[in-house]
């Protein structure tokens, strides 16, 4: 599954305190719709760099099969499976002979069990036949008198039983084979146009460039859907089929011109068939486009999909909706781990102690840190937690203001009950004045002052997690460095900032002196920072 790619042309290269490390934050997951990690690469080489994949959170992967069986085609196909025990003539071609085709039809419940057999019904039960085939559901094999006959194969029982790893690779299995059939039908309409002589190899080789711009297309819009859902809030990841186009054709940061929204009704159009073929093995929910808007937009009735402003729900859903079901999920997940990527599941840092989980957080590019450490917290008392998570901490490195961040947060949600932790390290010189802010936070009582070293050192390390934390994102910084209590005496104050001994003193300095808005501070900033730089 080819994964989406967009450049960072500012990302910064790796390496020491004040020196461009790499950090979560430098890559903003504003890769929401995919980007680069570029680790020191040069513009040549951002081919190979990584791609970011959101973290997701999937049911159990019982819950998983549980809902895999209930996909009706899966389902129909175990069905006919079980049918042909203990065995069953078929033609020489492993299909359905014809008396076997109709009851085929209603033991699946498709056609009425007196009378004929309508022939979608018909059609139909040879579709979930031939999945049964496909997926080795039922085996194809000659008697000793020269007759073809199907018995069950061996996947049958334990799917059957519910055995969740034989259920999950059969549906998985059958998706694929879903999704290959979907471009393949969507590239049908140009091979039917290619002239009588099949042989013709500039037409061939059209239509095999057709396929290629279709599955390109198809797995382009399917990890687009498995990203904005991995963001999206609970009850609001159907997506319009509108929108998904747009994400797909227009550039990033862009208004859609005329041209594009060309494109977009284009790819809208294309994606229509596949991604109907995909909902009926449960990868996703879609209504499709209504048919009645290509008559209406004949006589000039239909409005475009991204407008009139007044267009109402309902007619908005005329143009297509689309949701990625958690089964959609995983299958698309596996398709990307068996490519080589890293797709996350949501909980994968929280599974070891303290240290896992804040150098995880810290050093991972795709990561939701706010859901890791709630998956962390969960259940554990409360003291023992915020000791370990203190203690982790601690530290003087590169990603070490970040751990404190994420200390504090986490003991946000561990809330009241950490207290005796925390102020067991009131006197810790790198975690006191973070401490004493969180119980101040708290309305807890009893809090005692800094220090003036202590508070200049915290001031300095706050600062220097929220550069990591935004990748020096100005918009972001604006605020926080407008609030400096630098009161009346910047030179007095910056005097003693710059001599506090802390791996990013000099980072804090230079984003001061760049950002403030006064700019007689902004300049007694970048006189320090010129100072503490000399100084290391």
């Amino acid at each position: 599954m080819a994964a989406r790619r967009r450049r960072n042309a500012d990302t910064p290269a790796a390496g020491a305190p004040g020196e461009g490390a790499v950090l979560p934050a430098d890559l903003e997951l504003q890769d929401l719709y995919g980007a680069f990690a570029a680790h020191g690469l040069d513009d040549d080489d951002l081919d190979d760099a990584a791609v970011l994949v959101p973290p997701v959170t999937l049911p159990s992967e019982a819950g998983l099969a549980e809902q895999a069986k209930a996909v009706p085609m899966l389902g129909w196909a175990l069905k006919l499976a079980r049918w042909t025990a203990p065995h069953r003539a078929v033609d020489e071609f492993g299909d359905l002979t014809g008396p076997d085709r109709a009851p085929a039809a209603r033991l699946l419940g498709l056609a009425p069990e007196e009378g004929d057999a309508p022939e979608e019904a018909v059609v139909e039960a040879m579709r979930a036949w031939s999945l049964a085939c496909d997926l080795d559901l039922v085996e194809i094999g000659t008697t000793a008198a020269g007759e073809h006959v199907a018995i069950p194969g061996p996947d049958l029982e334990p799917a059957e039983e519910g055995d969740a790893d034989t259920v999950l690779e059969l549906w998985l299995t059958a998706a694929g084979i879903v999704r290959e059939l979907a471009v393949e039908a969507d590239s049908q309409e140009l091979e039917s146009g290619q002239a009588e002589d099949e042989t013709d190899e500039d037409g061939l080789n059209e239509v095999e460039d057709a396929r290629d711009e279709a599955a390109e297309l198809l797995d382009e819009a399917l990890q687009v859907l498995y990203e904005t859902t991995a963001f999206a809030e609970p009850g609001n990841e159907t997506v319009p089929l509108g929108v998904l186009a747009a994400l797909l054709v227009v550039p990033e940061g862009e208004e859609p011109s005329d041209e594009l929204l060309g494109d977009i009704t284009e790819v809208m159009v294309s994606l229509d068939p596949m991604l109907a073929d995909l909902a009926e093995l449960g990868l996703l929910e879609y209504r499709p486009i209504d048919p009645e808007l290509f008559d209406e937009e004949e006589e000039g009735e239909a409005p475009g999909p991204d407008g009139p402003a007044e267009l109402d729900e309902a007619e908005s859903a005329r143009f297509g909706l689309v949701r990625l079901t958690p089964l959609g999920q995983y299958g698309i997940r596996q398709w990307l781990l068996e490519d080589g990527y890293d797709a996350p599941l949501v909980g994968d840092l929280a599974r070891g102690d303290a240290a896992d989980l804040l150098r995880g957080i810290s050093e991972a590019a795709n990561v939701l840190p706010e859901e890791e450490l709630k998956v962390w917290v969960a259940g554990r008392e409360p003291v023992a937690a915020a000791r370990e998570l203190l203690a982790a901490a601690r530290g003087t490195d590169a990603y070490a203001p970040m751990r404190r961040l994420l200390c504090h947060s986490a003991l946000t949600l561990l809330g009241a009950p950490a207290e005796p932790a925390v102020r067991e390290v009131l006197d810790d010189p790198e975690l006191g004045g973070g401490a004493r802010a969180w119980l101040v936070s708290l309305g807890l009582p009893d809090v005692p002052v800094p220090d003036r070293a202590m508070a200049l050192w915290t001031v300095v390390d706050a600062f220097a997690a929220q550069l990591l934390d935004t990748g020096g994102d100005p918009d972001q910084l604006r605020d926080l460095v407008a609030e400096l209590p630098v009161t009346d005496d910047p030179v007095g104050y910056f005097g003693e900032l710059w001599r506090v001994e802390h791996p990013y003193t000099a980072d804090v300095l230079e984003a001061v002196g760049e950002l403030h808005p006064d700019r007689a501070v902004a300049k007694e900033a970048r006189k320090a920072a010129f100072k503490a730089r000399s100084q290391g």
